[in-house]
């Protein structure tokens, strides 16, 4: 089971920011966390279609520390990560939960020597998409 870690000093009205510690992740990345009135905001889109983002996969939230809530890492440039999606097929159809899946991404793996969402970020998903589907 995961522990939350929650501490304050966000720049966004009711976000927050989380570190989930799981088995194999060690260390965390620190990661915001944005409500979903901070991604209407920051997106610049009505709650409807923050929502049917959410449901699509192309991006990922949890309410493990309550209001659901989404890592800003997630987004780059105003946007959803565009490798996210595809991204999260993958860890889904290796059998990972919603929650499961972020601690994932957020989390150091070895195989990689640095957390998934760092390599997406950076335009590697192949890379990512490769040691995920290893998970399978």
């Amino acid at each position: 089971m995961p522990r939350v870690v929650i501490g304050n000093g966000s720049r966004h009205a009711g976000s927050a920011i989380v570190a989930f510690v799981t088995s194999d992740a060690t260390p965390p990345i620190e990661a915001e966390w944005l409500t979903l009135p901070d991604l209407v905001d920051l997106l610049g889109e009505p709650l409807s279609r923050v929502r049917r983002l959410l449901d699509e996969g192309q991006l990922l939230g949890s309410r493990r520390s309550g209001a659901l809530r989404v890592p800003a890492l997630f987004l780059l440039g105003g946007q959803p990560l565009g490798s996210l999606r595809g991204t999260v097929t993958v860890l889904h159809d290796a059998g990972f939960t919603d929650d499961e899946a972020i601690d994932w991404l957020l989390a150091d793996v070895e195989s990689l020597g640095y957390p998934p969402i760092e390599a997406l970020r950076a335009g590697r998903k192949t890379e990512v998409r490769r040691v995920a589907q290893s998970l399978a």
